[in-house]
Parts: C-alpha cells; structure tokens; sequence
C-alpha cells in the first residue's frame, strides 16, 4: 500500500495508531464515525430546539450561544437538513467567537457598516 511507504517504520505492532485516524477525516458525516459523532450532533438538534439561546438568520444560518469547557461561545454557523434522518444539523462552514471577541466585533459593527455598498 501507498501508506506504508510514506509513513516512518514503527516498532510497535499495535492497530491503533496514526494510520487508524486518518481514514476517518477523509469519511463523510454519518459514514464510520456515526456512532462518535452521533452525541455531537444530537447536542446541537437539541441546541436548535431551545435548550441554548438561538436565533434563525435566514437561508440555514443561526446563531447560537452555548458553554463549552466552562467558557461562553458565540456561534454563527450554516445548518443542513441530513437526508437520512432529516435533522438539522450543524455544519462544517461557520465561526466561533468568545465572549472577547464578540465584544470587540459589536464596536466595530458601525464602521462595518459604513464600509458596505
């Protein structure tokens, strides 16, 4: 296999190594890693439903704010509908803000304004 050339040689006779992460980047949501990702994503559906403050900006965007590690977070992130189950879900395209941040972007938001066509 092409693998094996590139990676360095390993004294270790174990399976789960390096080799056994990399596949799981390149699968698709809901392929092998369902049963991992399967909490995430029943998380953020219940997120959606009212458990976390949310808002609905138009064409599958919301925002979220939800704690995680005991920090407050802002999140702005693009939704998709999952053709198998049809929850909406949270997708790869979006942006979390800390609490610093999201300060720091609400006094610019004027001359962001400005800025615009």
């Amino acid at each position: 296999m092409p693998k094996d050339k590139k990676r360095p040689p390993s004294d270790s006779e174990s399976d789960s190594g390096p080799e056994d992460r990399g596949p799981a980047k390149k699968s698709k949501p809901g392929a092998a890693s369902k049963s991992s990702g399967a909490a995430k994503q029943e998380k953020s559906d219940s997120q959606l439903s009212g458990q976390d403050p949310s808002w609905h900006l138009g064409r599958n965007k919301h925002v979220v704010v939800r704690s995680f590690k005991g920090q407050t977070y802002i999140d702005i992130r693009e939704y998709y509908v999952d053709k198998n189950t049809m929850d909406t879900k949270p997708g790869k395209k979006g942006i979390s803000l800390n609490c610093e941040q999201y300060q720091k972007l609400k006094t610019i938001l004027d001359e962001i304004d400005h800025a615009l066509p």
